[in-house]
């Protein structure tokens, strides 16, 4: 069969576009393993510098100081809702912008974003010293004589968050650059800060509580300053300048808004229960699900550094109109991601009692059930981070976060009731789980609906097979576990067994054809 000169063209032309699509493809794929990779390393440091701190600042301050500190610094923590949804905005716009190729944009966003700021945090300060006052000062469980130390944390923790707030901007710039080995060795030098904290509350004689929250604000100027002072020198746009521009401030405020109810049901979902359970039991099961908050906050934080490489990929190729592109990096990243987190949270679930005891020495009551249930509700939430970056880039959130926050915000009136028919306090744990798979299911939905492609399909194939990865990944650790006797050369045989079981799981059933044989290649070219 011959082919006519235009067909020939045609034929060549389709060739070459899927070779730039390929191209474009895997370049951005090597982009997020190298961003990974970096974000990898400066979150295991972090992570073994918290392990670490928590548990000296633990014994140091007691479990019912621990308790009022986390309860306390929590109420400002539930302030986070309104920066949250700037922030999320503020990052997409930026990558959007880049994804056009508009340095003017850029400007308009980083100022018009800046201005906003500002305002936001004379809004909260004005929240903080009103409506959280009073709070703090009627409503929580905190013993008479340590109402002094918990208003000076209260104030300390509002100052810490101002002065984090103003820096959102210069690291969405970061984030948008992809210049993510400064976004690691920023926070590198910010876990240094706080293993300092460590050595210096341990000698200094003042009111340990109160010298750990005036310490946590000089680390949090330290970081701003670091972060403002690099975005200043080496990006243009990042030099702030009276400019308004009407059209893009409404679409700002409009997107955030719709955001601002998804961090509000974050907010609910996580903070909300700490204070539910400080209502119901007291400063102890406080600090017990605070150890639980940071280290479903140290294993999420893998996932959300995945997603941090990711998410700027998926906007700049929507912007730029490459939708296949889009929904290949999707499917990987949703499918990593998963990998990513199986191989970190298997052998931890596992080994947390004898992990608790190691880190804390004094554990808690019901810290064990919580950090268990803590890293299921992980798994879980970890698929949805590449869900969440379409729905960024396609910057359509309205009809995404009237479902999906609805579905998390029922976090609160679901937990008081089940609490309040004298459920233990694990019971909140268990809501905020099926809450998760729920919402999970919404995001798939809400996808398929934006960018009008049939995602119900693979992603249920993607949820058998992650189930049936999970299951047998788990079979052999579940056995061993109870072979061997505590110890901390048992704790490390079982851990390093488990990762190497479940990386053979996820090379045998987690991987394509086609993918196991790029891995072949690149592990021999390694």
């Amino acid at each position: 069969m011959t082919h006519t000169p235009k067909e020939k063209a045609q034929n060549n032309t389709g060739s070459t576009e899927q070779e730039t699509q390929q191209n474009t493809y895997q370049s951005s794929t090597k982009r997020i393993a190298k961003n990974t990779l970096m974000l990898y390393f400066r979150q295991i440091l972090i992570l073994l510098v918290s392990l670490y701190t928590v548990r000296v600042v633990l014994n140091t301050l007691g479990a019912e100081d621990y308790g009022i500190y986390n309860v306390v610094a929590g109420v400002v923590t539930m302030f986070s809702f309104l920066s949250g949804a700037m922030a999320t905005a503020s990052q997409r716009y930026f990558a959007f912008e880049m994804g056009r190729g508009n340095e003017e944009g850029l400007q308009k966003v980083f100022c018009v974003t800046m201005t906003i700021y500002v305002l936001l945090a004379l809004v909260i300060v004005v929240l903080a010293e009103t409506v959280g006052l009073w709070f703090v000062n009627t409503r929580l469980v905190i013993p008479a004589q340590r109402m002094t130390a918990a208003r000076w944390i209260y104030q300390f923790a509002i100052l810490s968050f101002m002065v984090t707030l103003l820096t959102t901007p210069y690291m969405a710039s970061i984030i948008a650059h992809e210049n993510m080995n400064v976004y690691a060795y920023v926070s590198i030098a910010e876990a240094a800060l706080k293993l300092g904290i460590v050595f210096m509350l341990r000698v200094l004689p003042y009111d340990k509580l109160i010298v750990y929250g005036a310490l946590l604000l000089i680390v949090a100027c330290v970081n701003t300053g670091l972060y403002r002072g690099y975005c200043k020198r080496r990006y243009a746009e990042c030099r702030f300048r009276l400019l308004w521009d009407r059209a893009l401030f409404t679409e700002l405020v409009s997107y955030s808004g719709w955001n601002l109810f998804g961090s509000v049901a974050s907010m609910v979902r996580n903070q909300g229960m700490t204070i539910l359970l400080n209502l119901f039991f007291g400063t102890v099961v406080s600090a017990a699900r605070g150890i639980a908050v940071q280290v479903n906050a140290a294993v999420l934080s893998f996932a959300q550094n995945f997603s941090t490489a990711l998410r700027p990929q998926i906007i700049k190729s929507y912007a730029a109109g490459e939708k296949t592109i889009m929904l290949r990096m999707l499917m990987y990243g949703t499918k990593i991601v998963f990998f990513l987190m199986l191989l970190i949270c298997l052998p931890f679930f596992f080994e947390v009692p004898y992990i608790m005891k190691l880190w804390l020495k004094n554990v808690p009551v019901y810290t064990i059930i919580f950090v268990r249930l803590a890293i299921i509700d992980v798994l879980i939430d970890s698929i949805s981070y590449p869900l969440m970056a379409v729905v960024q880039a396609t910057g359509k959130i309205k009809l995404y976060q009237s479902i999906v926050g609805g579905s998390l915000i029922l976090n609160l009136p679901v937990s008081y009731i089940v609490l309040k028919f004298g459920c233990s306090p694990e019971s909140v744990f268990i809501v905020a789980i099926v809450l998760s798979v729920i919402a999970l299911l919404c995001r798939i939905l809400v996808v398929q609906k934006l960018i009008s492609f049939n995602l119900v399909v693979p992603f249920i194939k993607l949820l058998l097979q992650f189930s049936v990865i999970m299951i047998i990944a788990g079979s052999l650790p579940f056995f061993i576990i109870h072979w061997l006797d505590d110890s901390f050369l048992k704790c490390i045989f079982f851990v390093l067994i488990s990762i190497m079981w479940s990386g053979i799981i996820l090379f045998l059933f987690g991987l394509n054809k086609n993918e196991k044989k790029r891995f072949i290649n690149r592990l021999m070219r390694k």
